[in-house]
């Protein structure tokens, strides 16, 4: 199998947390780094103070190499701490308008219908695929392989100008492009438009239009018809690919976790205590009363997308639950759900047996409510729940899984029809969503939570026992075969690409 002796990968959320796509990349890395220890370097945009909570500066790498644009390099902390360059590219903006005439004569990129982030995220890219060229050559020059095999790999459309850059400077280089949700699915989806029923019936290009998405549309389709090796993240979003953007995935890639994050032993026992006990102290306090100690904690997370991250069906089951433990024959008992939703700017609320604490912070330990880390909370909780209607694969869920919580999610998640396939019990239940069945989605949520609350203590051990077995199929160790296949292809597309320039010298 044909590897690279270097990989260049690039994403915005580089050094930057603003989204899943942060989780793939920083977990992804201590494997990476296991098969091409210093050979892997990540590129991500340069935001000062903000990246330098995840970038430490190290000012003795790649010393001798002049940057074409200002750079900093230093390491990810993250497990296994690859190389990371952050760069500044504000010198591009004069050059905007060329670049974009550059991209439309050489790949069809329509950006003449840009709006909100476009420009940044493609002036980026451009830059990311600037600064690949000069390290390449850099590194060519000093290494002791004149044949080395180089790999660049670009995440969602943000970064794919730099796939553009490279095949038309550099096409030395083979390029990987992944999209992890295809921009028009998503906003089908988010504008309440039935996604699943009339799913053959979708023109990717004709609803860019329609949802005023032409530009952003184009530049990620192009990128998937001209990297050397398009993948994606679940069967389901494979399929998005082909209908929406018409190209077919080479290769699925899903998303695996690294364990390493996780505590053991005493240390874990110790940390879902301190969880759980600061769980209980902020719901008391804003619910005005003590949360017993045998009160089931419920959790859910992610961005604030109503529909598609599933929160309006999630608010809607716990109503059920409401009502059904009122109406119960069964003791009564205390069930506080945390919302922990970013901005989401709501009071707490309690209702028959069932209350809900709104987190609206990003926890990174420095939220004024808990401060504490997202995995140290979610240590604490009993079950979490995430119904999505439009999710590619589901970090929540698996991390969920990682740190022994068992967990509701739907058959439209990668992860949850990935995990329908495992036949586990209690670990992750997976409730079968369409376009048209939300009343019977949050009946079937609000039972199995009653269902979850009402097992037995040994039960429920064997729960999160399942749930962490379900996680560790899912480590990083035995995902990361598909991203060996996925550079493979694109070795080789990147030859036969060459040959058809006719151009073998540069092989």
């Amino acid at each position: 199998m044909t590897q690279p002796d270097y990989i260049f990968e690039t994403s915005w959320e580089v050094c930057n947390r603003v989204g899943g796509i942060y989780a793939v990349l920083s977990t992804r890395a201590a494997s990476m780094q296991a098969e091409h220890p210093d050979k892997v370097f990540f590129f991500g945009p340069d935001f000062g103070d903000h990246s330098d909570i995840y970038f430490k500066e190290d000012k003795k790498l790649l010393k001798d190499w002049k940057a074409p644009l200002p750079v900093r390099i230093g390491r990810w902390q993250v497990p296994g701490e690859p190389i990371a360059i952050l760069l500044k590219f504000d010198s591009l903006w004069e050059k905007k308008d060329e670049i974009y005439a550059w991209a439309w004569q050489k790949f069809q990129v329509q950006s003449h219908a840009a709006y909100g982030d476009y420009d940044e995220s493609c002036l980026f890219g451009y830059a990311a695929g600037m600064v690949m060229e000069s390290l390449y050559k850099w590194l060519k020059a000093k290494s002791k392989q004149p044949k080395a095999n180089f790999c660049a790999h670009a995440n969602e459309w943000q970064t794919a100008f730099s796939i553009f850059y490279l095949q038309d400077h550099c096409p030395q280089i083979a390029t990987l492009f992944t999209t992890h949700a295809t921009g028009i699915g998503r906003s089908i989806a988010g504008n309440g438009k039935p996604l699943y029923d009339y799913f053959e019936g979708y023109n990717g290009d004709q609803m860019a239009y329609e949802l005023n998405m032409v530009s952003k549309h184009s530049v990620e389709k192009q990128a998937a018809h001209h990297a050397d090796c398009f993948t994606t993240v679940s069967d389901i979003t494979a399929r998005e690919c082909k209908q929406l953007l018409d190209k077919p995935v080479d290769i699925v890639t899903p998303n695996g976790f690294e364990p390493t994050y996780v505590p053991k032993g005493k240390a874990f026992d110790e940390r879902r205590a301190t969880a759980r006990e600061a769980l209980r102290k902020v719901a008391g306090e804003l619910l005005g009363g003590v949360v017993p100690q045998n009160a089931l904690l419920v959790g859910i997370s992610g961005r604030l997308e109503m529909k598609n991250k599933g929160i309006d069906v999630f608010a809607e089951a716990l109503d059920k639950l409401a009502q059904k433990i009122y109406h119960s024959d069964q003791p009564e008992k205390e069930v506080v759900a945390f919302v922990m939703i970013p901005y989401l700017d709501r009071a707490p609320a309690r209702k028959g047996k069932v209350s809900a604490v709104f987190v609206p912070y990003y926890l990174d330990g420095q939220d004024p409510l808990f401060g504490m880390k997202y995995y140290d909370l979610l240590l604490g909780l009993d079950v979490t729940v995430f119904p999505s209607y439009y999710e590619p694969w589901g970090y929540t869920p698996l991390e969920s899984c990682a740190f022994h919580v068992p967990t509701i999610t739907t058959s439209l998640t990668g992860f949850g029809a990935w995990a329908a396939q495992q036949k586990d019990q209690y670990g992750v239940v997976v409730v079968e969503r369409n376009d048209s069945n939300f009343n019977e989605v949050a009946e079937q949520i609000a039972d199995s939570l009653l269902r979850f609350d009402r097992l037995s203590g040994e039960d429920k051990a064997r729960a999160r026992k399942e749930a962490e077995a379900i996680a560790k199929r899912a480590d990083w160790k035995h995902f990361f075969k598909y991203y060996r296949k996925a550079y493979e292809i694109a070795l080789k597309n990147r030859d036969n690409r060459l040959t058809e320039l006719q151009n073998p010298r540069l092989l």
